[in-house]
């Protein structure tokens, strides 16, 4: 155990780059949820990767963006704090999309980074293969980097060599967590999180960063492998509340039977959940509510 390599690695990029696919391939299992709307990731969930030799904790930042509400603010000096505690940055773009504004931002920040950053470019899956060096290579004028990676966070290409890398940038550490875990985040953090994931999934443009997920109830029925949770969905306004809900319902059980498949996947037991949707006006604005919700 003498040379066992232990530390701390930052993913950050501008929003829906794919952080949280790629951290979802490297663990093996869902621990982040994914979504094609921007800023999904709104706290720093730490993910454990352990292997005989090493055990890398990431910290998937939440996207850069413009701050428009205090949830935003507080969004990225997540992301900023990130980067200044960890041993290594992984500084993930959108391979397809090309070097963007977003992503020179990004860089901007990174610049001052006294810990080695790794440049990857994602989403190569999407991209012909002939045209793939091309495209990485067209990254690097963004900035002075430790190595550049070209990868399919979804496919799971080039993702083995990233993380030898990764592993060799660690220093000589211990052990932070045990074997089993994957997420320092309890578990009804993280079945909030899939709850939420659901909804972005099934709603349309004005709802997704109106919703926040709180679970109140989660417990083991007595003499049964059964868990009881319920839930509650939060918006902003009657009209998203409606949306939520569905005609007669319908979305909300089908974000429920969604969310269920997931959360026994997690559990590894039956569970029974249920789920309601309130109103709680301009929580993303309130310091108040996003205590309350977890968001600070």
């Amino acid at each position: 155990m003498g040379d066992f390599r232990s530390g701390f690695v930052a993913i950050v990029g501008r929003a829906n780059v794919g952080k949280s696919t790629l951290l979802n391939t490297i663990i093996g299992q869902k621990v982040t949820i994914v979504s094609d709307k921007p800023q999904t990731t709104r706290n720093r969930i730490q993910c454990v990767w352990t292997t005989d030799e090493s055990q890398v904790v990431f910290l998937d930042t939440p996207g850069f963006h413009r701050p428009q509400d205090r949830l935003g603010e507080a969004m990225m000096e997540a992301a900023q704090e990130a980067i200044a505690e960890v041993d290594a940055v992984l500084f993930l773009v959108d391979g397809p999309s090309g070097a963007g504004r977003g992503d020179r931002i990004v860089a901007e920040k990174l610049a001052k980074a006294t810990t080695p950053v790794l440049l990857v470019v994602n989403k190569l899956d999407a991209v012909p293969r002939e045209e793939r060096d091309g495209i990485v290579d067209s990254f690097r004028a963004l900035g002075s980097f430790a190595s550049v990676h070209g990868i399919s966070a979804l496919t799971g290409e080039g993702v083995p060599e990233l993380c030898r890398e990764i592993q060799d940038l660690l220093p000589v550490g211990p052990k932070y967590y045990p074997d089993d875990w994957v997420s320092d985040h309890p578990e009804r953090f993280v079945v909030a999180e899939l709850v939420r994931e659901k909804v972005l999934h099934l709603t349309r443009e004005e709802v997704p960063h109106a919703t926040a997920v709180e679970v109140e109830r989660m417990e083991r029925e007595e003499g049964r492998d059964l868990v009881h949770i319920d839930a509650t969905i939060y918006v902003e306004r009657e009209s998203q509340k409606g949306i939520v809900i569905g005609k007669r319902g319908a979305l909300l059980k089908e974000v429920g039977t969604l969310a269920r498949q997931d959360i026994e996947r997690l559990l590894g037991s039956p569970v029974f959940l249920q789920l309601w949707v309130k109103v709680r006006r301009d929580w993303r604005d309130r310091e108040s509510a996003l205590r309350e919700l977890g968001y600070k």
